[in-house]
């Protein structure tokens, strides 16, 4: 295992690790769920505006870890694009590094009953330039406990 590799698995069991142990709430992320929606057509060179919302359906407030999460903005490459001919799309933002654990303010508390939304524009992370059709699938469960994510597609035009 390259030492690339171990840092990054350290890194994402130490956030859901941390998740587990529930700060002051005593809950984690496990039953929150996550819905991603983009328009279906944007023209090129406009906005691609992510809308990411995170739901507590159950009885109590849970939380989740914000790192790799639009909640933090373009601090790392946490979805995984592809156009319509299987090509992936470069992430062109920063790659953050982190001390782990994650600190208390690294979490976001949703409300029993209740959601928290962001909207973000992946244009400013992504090059979705080219007029295609895109497939963006979130990938960094793994940091930040959210599992339940739906997949969302979108054409870009000229």
């Amino acid at each position: 295992m390259t030492l690339t590799a171990l840092l990054s698995f350290l890194t994402f069991t130490a956030c859901k690790t941390s998740q587990k142990a529930g700060g002051d709430t005593g809950a984690s992320a496990e039953g929150l769920v996550t819905e991603m929606s983009v328009p279906a057509t944007v023209k090129a060179g406009q906005p691609v505006m992510l809308k990411f919302t995170v739901y507590n359906k159950s009885g109590k407030e849970l939380q989740f870890c914000k790192w790799h999460t639009p909640f933090e903005g373009f601090m790392s490459s946490f979805l995984d694009i592809q156009s319509s001919n299987n090509t992936e799309v470069l992430y062109r933002g920063v790659m953050a590094k982190r001390i782990m654990p994650p600190p208390a303010e690294a979490y976001i508390k949703v409300p029993a009953g209740k959601s928290v939304s962001v909207d973000i524009d992946l244009l400013k992370g992504y090059n979705l330039d080219t007029p295609a059709s895109y497939k963006a699938v979130y990938q960094a469960s793994g940091m930040s406990g959210l599992e339940k994510v739906n997949e969302v597609s979108f054409t870009v035009t000229e």
